[in-house]
């Protein structure tokens, strides 16, 4: 398990940024051979996906052999509402990018057998060849993806009922108004995102403070779903100063002094470099 400590929520994006900018270049995807991403939505990917854009936008990144796989989505919000995660992803992400479009894989609130939904996407993801990169935040309560407290570890793709805190807490982008907020989801489980081969988790911001501590600090419980990444043969958590607040001394010590190895992760690789090269010509 690696901890990336940066000092601002900028810095923690644009780390992240270089790091799926590396292992897509190293991975080097064509024709026969994709590279799969597994992506989140909200607030804290949002750096992340801006950092990503340029470097698309510039020629030194392509998303044209990505396949990508989101966590989540409402059940019975329909695709165009500004608030959908279908939404979210194409006006912050992939209308930036050269993505194609039957590559971006979300999964449909509005299926007519939700279960049926959840079982193909599953399979979508085995078809694809598992997860590469599965990318994620979490929220105050340590939840991943919509596993909320008390969610199995072993969990697979399902519908969710979304417990009222998480309810209040997402009627904000609904104009305050709890009643037009989905009270179900479609959520990939956490065994899904345990099964990709390698995890990052960005966590920024004091008030994720204790879910990073009890993510890493702690042992693994099922009222923690992020904490079960302990086990996860390949787990990157990238935070910022503020995230650190509860933990330890000592941890946040001997994290930052790995510094220098992780910055190693994010240099420009050789294949960037040639791009570079080859701008200038």
């Amino acid at each position: 398990m690696r901890l990336v400590i940066l000092d601002k929520y900028d810095e923690a994006s644009e780390w992240a940024g270089k790091y799926v900018r590396n292992r897509i270049l190293e991975f080097n995807p064509g024709p026969e051979k994709y590279f799969t991403l597994g992506l989140p939505t909200g607030s804290t990917p949002m750096g992340m996906y801006k950092t990503l854009i340029k470097f698309v936008t510039s020629g030194e990144l392509s998303f044209k052999y990505v396949k990508t796989f989101n966590m989540d989505e409402y059940v019975g919000l329909p695709r165009n509402h500004p608030e959908s995660y279908h939404s979210f992803m194409w006006n912050n992400f992939f209308k930036h990018i050269d993505i194609v479009p039957e590559n971006a894989n979300l999964l449909d609130g509005n299926a007519p057998d939700l279960d049926l939904e959840c079982k193909n996407f599953e399979q979508k993801i085995l078809d694809a060849g598992g997860i590469e990169l599965f990318i994620g935040g979490i929220g105050p309560d340590g939840h991943i993806a919509f596993n909320e407290p008390g969610s199995s570890l072993v969990s697979r793709t399902r519908v969710k009922t979304l417990a009222q805190d998480t309810i209040i807490a997402n009627s904000r982008f609904f104009g305050g108004d709890i009643s037009k907020v989905p009270t179900m989801a479609l959520t990939v489980g956490v065994g899904t995102v345990m099964d990709a081969r390698e995890v990052m988790i960005i966590i920024t911001g004091a008030h994720k403070s204790f879910a990073l501590y009890k993510a890493i600090e702690e042992g693994i419980s099922h009222m923690w779903t992020v904490s079960a990444f302990q086990q996860h043969p390949r787990t990157i958590f990238v935070c910022d100063e503020d995230a650190t607040l509860e933990l330890r001394v000592k941890t946040v010590k001997y994290f930052k002094g790995l510094m220098y190895v992780h910055n190693k992760l994010v240099e420009d690789g050789k294949d960037y470099q040639e791009v570079k090269r080859q701008k200038k010509k």
